[in-house]
């Protein structure tokens, strides 16, 4: 037998090539761009087979008869006993014009070269999409009844099929495959479509959801889905049967699964959240089709849904299909696949198979460079107050990271102990002596990073003053408030506000501030310190806002306790857990490399709960721990006293890991 493949370095054709070539005697030539010759050795390799056996014919699609010469066709002439047409766009996001190109066009000249070679019979592999969205049961003998196929997946399957059935001059057959997926055996999947688009939903809910929370699906019509080793083994199984000419035969699940099932059955192999509780999407055929597009007219509803389905992965018109209505009869299929095996398997036996290779192998996380090198590599990052503390830690991250690296600080020896460190580990800081409390050197500064550097990157907006002291004690303290004000608060200001228009310019940058715990908690005794960073959040906020469509983006880390120079003056918190600066200076990278909103503690996340929730039982709960430890010898002005704790401030300082006294 000697055959003739298009789509041969498809994910179903190739699979059907090897097929056919374990067939005694078989000879498969296959449809190759003079481009792609190139992937011949590989092919080969896949299928087991030698040049004798594997023959490319060079040509294109797009192209009259294929494009292929007439030497070639002339050689073809006769010798071809069945062709298999199997080239097409099967990505339902696909633009329209390439689908017709494709799916009509290709499927035109598919057939006049096959009338050209005098092939022996043309096997069409179509699609129950040629069906469009019919409502009801579509059979295997119908194809005029086809409805609803507006859409140009749906018109160029209808049509492409149409061309076969009219104008083919060789015998045909016609083959409607359901969706397709993955091996059943081996889960190998080419590329994400059909369910495979809800993965990463299913994926997200894993990760912020306890398994045994009862998840809600979306409930809609059946859609049908046959792994591509059982649409391999039927068409190849059928296409050699006698009695086949002029027929279509469906390759679907005789079953069929409804679309909360088939979210349950995928949830489940993910060890995800089970889809217990199921919302109808037919509900929601009660809102007008007038209100619908109304409601796509307003900007910011289309820019928040296509950011939502981008973010998840899922294409603009999939929810279009959720009520699929289209069930499919395949008692023609089943009768010629009597007693030879060929079965359909149950999809929970090889979901998890589907799952696990998508994990491993598709999911496109997998193929974003998420390390810190791939993040800030040769980029410009500027770390403020990056001379000892959080912030020099993470500067040494960004630098063994290959940023260029710049630091700034008040002190002048500081910086030269810090530019010595990274010398002797092998790399190098930029550092400028600056005082951004200071408007005009805050200015002054931002100018020389202009001039040097052609602004940052990044901005690590690190540089703070922290002030433990209670309202009680700070009566006659007010500059204690304008001080912290002045550099946590306005001094970050000022250098952002001076870094942002090169930010705009460029269409790209990425600001982090490091805010604090007690901005979510409210700490007492911080009221300064907690109050100039509750005001950087803020601004951070509407900032967001305002840059969200200039590639600009913002996280804001609210920082539980780290062991640093800062806290030094308070005696207590020498026996408080607390971060490492390296475990901040983490944060910070993941804050560059991800770039959420925010960044915080389970115990953060919590006490802002509970300020929320229960607003009277936080302030108690606070005020309980603000009476149980006292002000520092530092804050009351005598440095030789040592603060005495009770026993359950002891107990507590070991309970509350970071959290602010």
């Amino acid at each position: 037998m000697q055959y003739f493949v298009t789509g041969a370095t498809g994910f179903i054709g190739k699979r059907l090539v090897k097929k056919l070539l374990q067939r005694k005697g078989a000879v498969v030539y296959f449809l190759l761009r003079a481009e792609s010759e190139s992937k011949v050795a590989a092919l080969r390799e896949y299928w087991g087979a030698n040049g004798s056996k594997a023959y490319p014919v060079f040509g294109d699609l797009t192209s009259k008869k294929l494009g292929v010469a007439a030497e070639e066709i002339k050689k073809l002439k006769g010798q071809v006993d069945h062709f298999y047409h199997l080239a097409a766009v099967y990505d339902l996001s696909a633009d329209e014009e390439s689908q017709v190109a494709v799916n009509i066009d290709g499927t035109r000249n598919t057939v006049d070269f096959a009338k050209a070679i005098d092939a022996g019979h043309f096997h069409h592999v179509s699609s129950i999409a040629a069906a469009g969205l019919y409502e009801g049961v579509f059979r295997e003998d119908m194809f005029e009844e086809a409805e609803n196929y507006e859409h140009p997946y749906f018109l160029t399957k209808h049509e492409s099929e149409k061309i076969v059935r009219k104008e083919s001059k060789v015998p045909w057959t016609v083959y409607r495959p359901a969706m397709v997926v993955g091996d059943s055996q081996t889960g190998e999947m080419d590329k994400i479509d059909g369910p495979y688009y809800f993965f990463k939903l299913i994926q997200r809910m894993r990760q912020l959801l306890p398994p045994w929370l009862p998840g809600v699906g979306l409930e809609g019509g059946r859609v049908n889905i046959v792994p591509v080793d059982y649409v391999v083994d039927a068409l190849e199984y059928i296409s050699h049967k006698d009695g086949i000419t002029k027929k279509a035969y469906h390759l679907v699940d005789p079953q069929g699964y409804r679309v909360g099932d088939v979210l349950d059955i995928f949830s489940r192999a993910a060890h995800a959240p089970r889809m217990n509780l199921f919302i109808n999407a037919a509900l929601l055929g009660f809102i007008p089709k007038s209100v619908k597009k109304g409601l796509m007219a307003v900007a910011p509803i289309r820019r928040i849904r296509a950011a939502v389905m981008k973010d998840l992965g899922l294409p603009e018109d999939i929810l279009t299909f959720v009520n699929f209505p289209t069930r499919y009869d395949s008692r023609e299929s089943q009768a010629i696949l009597k007693g030879s095996g060929i079965e359909v398997p149950n999809l929970k036996d090889y979901a998890w198979r589907l799952w696990d290779y998508w994990e491993r192998h598709l999911d496109p996380d997998l193929h974003i460079d998420r390390s810190l090198r791939g993040t800030v590599g040769g980029k410009v990052v500027l770390v403020t107050g990056g001379s000892s503390g959080i912030g020099l830690a993470a500067a040494h991250k960004f630098a063994e990271a290959g940023a260029i690296t710049i630091i700034c600080g008040r002190d002048q020896d500081k910086l030269d102990e810090a530019c010595k460190e990274a010398k002797a580990k092998g790399y190098e800081f930029i550092a400028y002596p600056a005082d951004i409390a200071d408007m005009a050197d805050a200015d002054r500064f931002v100018q020389v990073l202009m001039e040097n550097h052609g602004g940052v990157d990044f901005l690590i907006n690190n540089a703070g003053r922290s002030i433990r002291r209670a309202i009680e004690s700070s009566y006659d303290r007010f500059h204690d408030f304008e001080r912290t004000m002045q550099l946590n608060y306005f001094g970050c200001l000022r250098v952002t506000m001076g870094l942002l228009p090169a930010m705009v310019e460029k269409r790209k940058g990425h600001v982090v501030n490091i805010s604090s715990i007690g901005v979510l908690t409210n700490a007492p005794r911080f009221s300064a310190y907690v109050a100039s960073k509750a005001a950087l959040d803020a601004w951070t906020r509407c900032a967001s806002s305002e840059f969200q469509d200039r590639g600009i983006s913002f996280t804001t880390i609210n920082m539980p306790l780290v062991r640093t120079p800062m806290i030094a003056p308070t005696g207590i918190y020498n026996n408080v857990p607390t971060l490492a600066p390296e475990e901040a200076a983490d944060m910070i990278a993941d804050a560059c490399i991800s770039k959420p909103v925010r960044i915080a503690t389970r115990l953060g996340i919590a006490g802002q709960l509970l300020h929320a929730l229960v607003p009277r039982i936080a302030q108690i709960a606070m005020n309980t721990s603000f009476r149980m430890f006292p002000d520092s010898s530092a804050a009351k002005g005598d440095k030789s006293a040592k603060a005495q704790l009770s026993p359950e401030a002891i107990a507590m300082q070991q309970m509350m890991r970071g959290i602010h006294f």
